[in-house]
C-alpha cells in the first residue's frame, strides 16, 4: 500500500507539472498572438528585452573576468564583457536603429540561405529536391520583401519573428504538457487495475 501511496504521490506531482507546463505554452501562445496583432510594440520590446540581456550579462562577465584577475582570461573576458555592456546600452537607447540593423541582417540572411540552397539543391539533386527549392526560393523572397522595403521593414520583421518564435515555442509547450498529462494518466490506470499483492 505504502508503494501505491508513493506511486499515487509521484503521478499527481507529474500530472501538476505538465499542467503548469501547458499553462506557460497558452500564455507564450497568447502573447504571440498579441505579438503578431502590434508588431510594431513586439518589436520595440524584443530590441529592450535583447538590449537589458546584453548589459546584464556584461556586468555578470565583468565581474566573472574581476574575480578572475590575475590570469589570463581576465582581458578577454573584460573586453567581451565591455562590449556586451557598449551594445546593450545602444541597443536601450537607440531600439529603433538596432531593430533596423538586425533587419537588414536577417534580410541578408535570407538572402545568402536562399542562394545556398537553391544552388546546392540544384547541384546535389537529393530526393528531398523539391522541398530544397522551395524552401531556397521562400528564403530567397522572404530576404527581398525584407530588403526591399528596410527601413520601414524593420518596424514590424523583428516583432513578427519575435512573436512566431514565442507562438511556436507555447504550441510545443501546450503539446508537450497535454501529452504528459494523458501519457501520466494512462499510466496511473493501468496501475490502478493491476491486482494489489499482499504484503
Amino acid at each position: 500500500m505504502a508503494k501505491t501511496g508513493k506511486r499515487e504521490e509521484s503521478a499527481t506531482k507529474l500530472h501538476r507539472g505538465f499542467s503548469l507546463l501547458a499553462v506557460l505554452g497558452v500564455i507564450l501562445v497568447l502573447g504571440g498572438l498579441v505579438g503578431l496583432v502590434y508588431t510594431g510594440v513586439a518589436t520595440l520590446t524584443s530590441m529592450l528585452l535583447f538590449g537589458w540581456l546584453l548589459l546584464i550579462g556584461g556586468i555578470v562577465g565583468l565581474l566573472h573576468a574581476v574575480q578572475a584577475r590575475g590570469t589570463s582570461f581576465f582581458w578577454l573576458g573584460a573586453v567581451v564583457a565591455a562590449l556586451n555592456i557598449a551594445a546593450g546600452i545602444v541597443v536601450i537607447r537607440l531600439p529603433h536603429a538596432a531593430a533596423a540593423a538586425l533587419s537588414m541582417f536577417a534580410a541578408l540572411l535570407f538572402l545568402s540561405a536562399g542562394l545556398f540552397r537553391l544552388a546546392g539543391g540544384l547541384v546535389v539533386r537529393g530526393p528531398q529536391l523539391g522541398w530544397t527549392l522551395l524552401l531556397g526560393a521562400f528564403d530567397l523572397l522572404l530576404g527581398i520583401l525584407v530588403l526591399g522595403s528596410w527601413p520601414s521593414s524593420s518596424q514590424y520583421v523583428i516583432g513578427a519573428f519575435f512573436s512566431l518564435a514565442l507562438l511556436f515555442d507555447g504550441l510545443g509547450l501546450v503539446a508537450t504538457g497535454y501529452g504528459g498529462r494523458r501519457i501520466v494518466g494512462l499510466v496511473s490506470d493501468q496501475e490502478r487495475a493491476k491486482p494489489v499483492p499482499p504484503d
